[in-house]
């Protein structure tokens, strides 16, 4: 199995890993609706059999759930796969969601995800969002605390731009950034990935598949009926007139992957690896059968025809 090493880390991860927002459940404003935890368990297990090496989870999907799901599914196990996951985003005891980046927070953060993981020690803790903005040096010399004292192993942030990767680079080296990357969000090209790439720093992109747009299997239909529960039955890009823009794109890739037998998800994965500055993708799960429909993407890429066609069809008058 290929892996790449992470930024400056220790960390040699394969090019997917199993992303477990999902997985958090229901009952909560950033939800994907109902899921059952044995599916979790059990696509978490599939994965995991079929080679990838890492997990990628935050205190606050679910609010905590996924971090204990993720905990339940790695107990016990032989050979642990590498758990990544994040810090910033609190709850109340009602559930409201609020920022923060000071010590002491964060310090509380660590612990309790600590504990629903049931583990020692955090391979990648990761600021999840760079708010409030005035706070995260703070935050990120918090981290750097903690990797001291041993509670993670290397610390890496999301969603920060250029500028905040600048401000905090002083205090301590940045392993990675975790943007969200897909054919249909590609902002982090023009700036940031050069940016990463001089700094070795390692990008791990969320959404590949633009959260579920780029499966082959969303439709009008489906995308109508997502349940008022899943934070997509919200979202811009899953209604007219961005639907059908984006599900031609996903047809393409359904096309593409036909040929070399593998999926539209999987190609729209390997449209996200085809730059060397991007060293792995997120790629979410909740049965083990959608584990089986995406693995091809730990070494399916696309040739260079194959990408073109890609973007004519981003280019052409019907697409903007």
């Amino acid at each position: 199995m290929q892996t790449r090493r992470l930024g400056n880390s220790d960390l040699e991860i394969t090019a997917i890993g199993v992303g477990a927002w999902a997985m958090g459940g229901s009952g909560y404003r950033f939800a994907w609706g109902a899921q059952d935890d044995q599916d979790s368990i059990s696509a978490i297990h599939r994965a995991l059999e079929l080679g990838i090496n890492w997990i990628d989870t935050a205190a606050v999907y679910g609010l905590g759930h996924s971090e204990e799901v993720v905990g339940r599914a790695i107990k016990g196990l032989a050979s642990k796969p590498y758990i990544f996951s994040k810090c910033e985003r609190v709850w109340n005891e009602q559930g409201e969601i609020s920022k923060s980046l000071k010590s002491d927070s964060i310090r509380r953060e660590v612990e309790a995800s600590l504990k629903r993981l049931d583990i020692e020690t955090i391979d990648l803790y990761q600021i999840h969002w760079p708010e409030p903005e005035e706070d995260i040096e703070e935050g990120w010399s918090t981290l750097a605390k903690l990797k001291q004292e041993g509670k993670v192993r290397h610390i890496g942030v999301c969603n920060f731009n250029v500028a905040q990767l600048k401000r905090i680079q002083p205090i301590a080296p940045i392993i990675s950034l975790q943007p969200p990357y897909s054919i249909l969000r590609r902002g982090i090209e023009d700036e940031i990935l050069p940016f990463v790439a001089s700094q070795n720093i390692g990008v791990i992109g969320y959404s590949p598949m633009a959260s579920g747009l780029l499966t082959g299997t969303m439709s009008l239909e489906r995308a109508a009926q997502l349940p008022e529960d899943d934070w997509r039955s919200r979202s811009e890009d899953f209604k007219e007139p961005k639907l059908t823009k984006h599900l031609a794109i996903a047809s393409k890739f359904g096309e593409i992957g036909a040929r070399r037998g593998r999926s539209a998800g999987e190609a729209a994965i390997a449209w996200t690896l085809r730059l060397p500055a991007v060293t792995a993708s997120i790629v979410g799960v909740r049965t083990p059968e959608q584990v089986n429909g995406i693995i091809g993407a730990l070494d399916f890429r696309l040739t260079d025809a194959e990408i073109n066609e890609v973007e004519a069809l981003l280019e052409s008058p019907s697409q903007t």
